[in-house]
Formats: C-alpha cells, structure tokens, sequence
C-alpha cells in the first residue's frame, strides 16, 4: 500500500479585497468569495470587452478585404507604386519641366496607363513629375523624353517605346506589387532617417 500525499494548496492574494486565502475549487480562482467576484467583476469586463471589440475589428477588416474588386486592389498598388516613385526621385527636379518647387508632385507615367497597361507599374516608366506638366501639360511629353533618354539612355527608350505583351493583373498579383513597393518605401525611409 503506497500513501500519496496531497500537495497543500499555497495561499493567494484576493484581487478584490486584498485578503489571503486558499483556492477551494480551481487554481485560477483569484478571488475569495462570491461577494469579492460581484465587486471584481466590471474589471474583467473591460478586457473581455476590448478583446471582443478587437476580434470584431479584425473580422469586419477581413469582410471588407473579401468584399475588395480587382480595381480596389489596382487603384491601392498604384497609389502604394506612386508614393515609392515620389520618394525615390525625392532629390530630383521634375522630369519635364526641371524645376523644384514647392507644389505638389506626380507620379507621372511617360506611357500612360491608357496607351500601354503592362507598364503601369515599371519603374522605367514612371518618374516624378510636377503636378502642373503631368495634368495641365498632359505630361509635357516632349521634354519628359528628352529629360528621360539623358536620365536612362536611348536603349531603355527604346524598349519602353517598343511593343509590349499585354499584362492583365490579377488580385494577387497587385498584393504582391503592394507588398513590395511598402517594403521598398520602408528601405528608402530607413535609409534616409
């Protein structure tokens, strides 16, 4: 006959009143009575709250990501491809005009988005551009080629120039565009800090 003795519970602390005492019934017990579990209570129902609103908040944001069309995610990935273009070319003048100044800056594309999609998100493509060349000048096209052949060489011109095989993006094609350009922006951030 073997004895097995029995491992005294330790005593705790009661969250509610401070008192000591040992846990009858459950090792997670953090309270003494029902009276001090009434009065702590409201606390545990501010974090169960916030844990529920917060779990709320992550399914309405992956409904609303169900919900996304194909335009959704290519108009996200232009804007995401067009903040990295500003940022990259941050030091440089407008690729048309050649000047710096204060207002605001495109991205601008020297085939447009209309005439040749597959090069939308090419970074051979796409240069800043201030706002007044690239929508009241219609890009200025003419000093933007000039700027560009000086900038990438007449090669490069070329090819952009050239035929192209139509490209139609896929949803996951533009997160993946989105995912890289955000890392790229991060990189340029970094290193400029």
């Amino acid at each position: 006959m073997t004895r097995v003795a029995l491992k005294e519970v330790k005593q705790k602390t009661c969250k509610a009143c401070g008192g000591k005492f040992r846990p009858s019934f459950n090792s997670t017990q953090v309270v003494c009575s029902p009276k001090c579990a009434l009065s702590h209570a409201p606390a545990n129902q501010q974090k169960a709250r916030k844990a529920i609103d917060q779990r709320e908040r992550r399914e309405i944001k992956a409904r609303k990501e169900k919900l996304k069309s194909r335009a959704d995610h290519m108009r996200e990935a232009q804007v995401v491809f067009n903040q990295w273009v500003r940022l990259r070319d941050e030091a440089l003048p407008c690729i048309s005009c050649g000047r710096h100044h204060q207002g605001k800056y495109d991205a601008g594309h020297y085939r447009t988005t209309a005439a040749c999609p597959e090069l939308r998100f090419d970074p051979l493509n796409v240069h800043k551009q201030c706002s007044p060349c690239n929508t009241q000048l219609s890009g200025n096209i003419v000093e933007y080629r000039l700027e560009l052949i000086r900038r990438i060489g007449q090669e490069q011109v070329d090819w952009i120039e050239g035929p192209h095989e139509a490209k139609r993006y896929t949803i996951d094609d533009l997160k993946a565009i989105k995912a890289e350009y955000r890392a790229k922006i991060k990189q340029l951030k970094e290193a400029a800090a």
